[in-house]
């Protein structure tokens, strides 16, 4: 298709990986004259950027596929597929299958404009080096920004398809992020997050320390004196989390006390099964020492529930760690078999009604936590990145910087993007709620479309 003056849209699933992948791509197209819109029934391209850790996007990509498959016999379009699913055989049978015209795995998404220029299908499954250099201009009008340290992972959990999809770790060079990072401050960016499969390792690349990079601990102080207000980073392997991390970001302002590190399951004999390469004593030795280095420090994690062979008593040990740890936030899910990971090879998968149970459980006690630890910030002043509109168009919505959503009544006068003080007036497990402070520290709530102090 001639690139020039025709429309794009692309449709993000997953990570905030594959959303950094989306605006580099979205660039490219920019660049070599298309007009980005807000809808696939006006668009000339459509780009799936798929995920493929679990079956549930992987059925979203059927269903919208076949949508395509069938608005292609009605008019001119391009479909192209990207991401994680692209690069595995699965994803190949449902390209083939929903005649997609463009198919690229994550590490050649560079050659989308080699895809445009070509007639016919188009095919690219490669893991390119000149991705890792690639600097994609910065987001304009937006004060958040993911900035990528690292691609692919060199860890083989046994329920995870990342290492295929996107390679062994490759760490980009400092000089690279940081030029990155100036752009993105240029650009009035204010909240930067450090992405990576597993950012603990930055710098030591199958194995080896990597010549002129530094530690995680290292980078963390580079970004943090940079000049940008806020960073967080995800996401952390256990296996490879040092102390001077935790360290770092004590002494370093502009890091925000948030740590992500999933745990996937309290039971060492679960553990083993998923090659997590740690136990939960080296696990809670972590947790001790973030919480050293940061009393404060807002805990998330990630668990997967009833993975192959896991037993009752597996689980109580998952419900134990988290009253022991005390988690702010967690992402929990069943365990989803995927195809190509050695676990679906090897381990017989557990029945549906037995996970979503057990998942019910653990959620269930997630917002037991969720509102206690969101409760005790009633009364506090706290800093809001203030995104804008909520959907309730009465509120704006932003986030704390422990990642946590909160909501403020609009007040004239204070409802542009920015960071502003808020005082939390009340919490769910959730999110919170709270009211914009006035110079003198004072409430300020809205009445009748003006602000008076209480």
């Amino acid at each position: 298709m001639g690139a020039s003056g025709a429309t794009f849209h692309i449709i993000t699933y997953g990570c905030q990986m594959n959303e950094y992948d989306t605006h580099l791509v979205e660039s490219q197209l920019v660049a070599l004259g298309m007009d980005m819109v807000d809808s696939p029934d006006h668009a000339d391209l459509v780009l799936l950027n798929t995920c493929a850790v679990r079956g549930k996007p992987v059925d979203k990509v059927r269903t919208v596929l076949g949508l395509l498959r069938k608005e292609k016999q009605k008019r001119n379009l391009v479909v192209g597929m990207m991401g994680c699913l692209a690069q595995l055989e699965e994803g190949q049978q449902i390209a083939r299958k929903f005649e997609v015209d463009v198919l690229i795995g994550p590490g050649a998404i560079l050659d989308i404009s080699k895809a445009l220029e070509n007639n016919e299908r188009f095919w690219s499954l490669q893991f390119k080096d000149e991705l890792h250099d690639f600097i994609p201009p910065a987001p304009t009008g937006k004060l958040q920004a993911h900035l990528t340290i690292m691609r692919g992972c060199d860890h083989h959990c046994t329920y995870c398809i990342v290492p295929t999809t996107r390679g062994p770790q490759v760490s980009r060079h400092p000089d690279l992020i940081m030029k990155e990072l100036d752009m993105l401050l240029a650009a009035g960016v204010q909240e930067v997050t450090l992405l990576g499969q597993n950012v603990n390792s930055y710098g030591i690349d199958q194995g080896q320390r990597v010549a002129g990079i530094p530690s995680f601990a290292e980078l963390l102080r580079m970004v943090g004196s940079s000049g940008i207000k806020r960073v967080k980073f995800t996401t952390s392997h256990p296996m490879n989390f040092t102390e001077d991390v935790a360290q770092a970001m004590a002494e370093t302002p502009a890091v925000c006390n948030y740590v992500h590190l999933p745990v996937q399951s309290g039971s060492n004999r679960v553990l083993r099964r998923m090659a997590r390469e740690y136990t939960i004593e080296k696990y809670l030795e972590h947790i001790a020492a973030v919480k050293k280095w940061m009393p404060d420090v807002v805990l998330a994690t990630d668990i997967i529930v009833g993975f192959s062979g896991e037993t009752e008593e597996d689980f109580q040990q998952t419900m134990d760690l988290f009253d022991e740890v005390g988690y702010d936030q967690a992402y929990m899910f069943a365990y989803s078999a995927r195809p190509g990971t050695p676990s679906y090879k090897h381990f017989d998968d557990m029945p549906r009604e037995v996970k979503i149970e057990r998942l019910k459980r653990l959620i269930d006690k997630q917002k037991e936590w969720a509102l206690k630890k969101n409760g005790a910030f009633v009364g506090q002043d706290v800093e809001v990145l203030l995104r804008g509109d909520a959907t309730d168009p009465s509120l704006l919505e932003g986030h704390t910087r422990g990642n946590h959503p909160i909501f403020i009544p609009k007040v004239p006068g204070l409802d542009r993007p920015g960071i502003y003080t808020v005082r939390v007036s009340h919490a769910t497990p959730h999110s919170m709620f709270g009211n914009f402070l006035d110079a003198q520290g004072q409430v300020l709530v809205p009445v009748k479309n003006a602000a008076v102090n209480v």
